[in-house]
């Protein structure tokens, strides 16, 4: 069985559109969270992840669009999440608050939430040097999102993975991240592939977002 990972897409439908016209078949797809945020097509970014997407969970954006408050956050962040809290309808915004944390599917073997499987570590940035086997559980892969940082780890017990962010990567590879797990393998591919950033940069400074928002995506950061 072969599985789509997608993270942090951000509102971001130009390096989405680009993901899914580059990924391999998949027999299922799956979302680790924060759908919108940040850059200017929450609603198509929506729409798009909740028909292609078998489950997804609830990221941080996510949860303060529903919400209706961004906290904790930057101005950055803040325009963002208040541009898809103005955009989105009633019923797009209910989707989001009914976002599970956590997800376990395929049979029990893939755990999914967005930032770390203790429940009491909410937000919590899982970087890569904290992966390990002791975060895994029953499962036989963990997939997490949250820091925009594409990575994963084999061990003898399964399986950390981070697919990276689509629509935001912060590890100055400004191509959209994604990765396909093969469960009968099992292992895991990282992907990469280019998209067109300057529409991108255009469209949110048509928007009226900060400009920064767009340009920061050119370095991957």
């Amino acid at each position: 069985m072969r599985v789509g990972l997608v993270s942090d897409v951000h509102s971001n439908r130009v390096a989405l559109e680009a993901v899914l016209a580059d990924m391999p078949p998949v027999d299922t797809l799956l979302c680790a969270g924060d759908v919108v945020g940040y850059n200017p097509w929450p609603a198509e970014s929506l729409a798009t992840v909740r028909e292609e997407a078998a489950a997804t969970v609830q990221g941080n954006h996510d949860r303060m669009v529903a919400a209706g408050r961004a906290t904790g956050v930057n101005a950055m962040a803040r325009a963002g999440i208040e541009h898809a809290r103005e955009t989105l309808d009633d019923p797009q915004r209910a989707w989001l608050d009914d976002l599970p944390r956590s997800v376990t599917c395929c049979d029990g073997r893939v755990r999914v939430v967005h930032d770390h499987p203790d429940p009491d570590r909410l937000d919590h940035y899982t970087r890569p040097k904290e992966f390990g086997p002791d975060l895994l559980g029953d499962e036989d892969v963990l997939v997490l999102g949250h820091t925009h940082i594409q990575h994963h780890e084999v061990y003898d017990d399964g399986i950390v993975v981070n697919p990276g962010s689509v629509g935001q990567p912060r590890d100055r590879d400004p191509r959209a991240a994604y990765a396909v797990l093969d469960l009968d393998a099992p292992s895991v591919t990282e992907h990469r592939v280019d998209y067109d950033i300057d529409a991108v940069v255009d469209a949110v400074a048509a928007s009226g977002l900060p400009d920064r928002i767009g340009t920061r995506l050119r370095d991957g950061r």
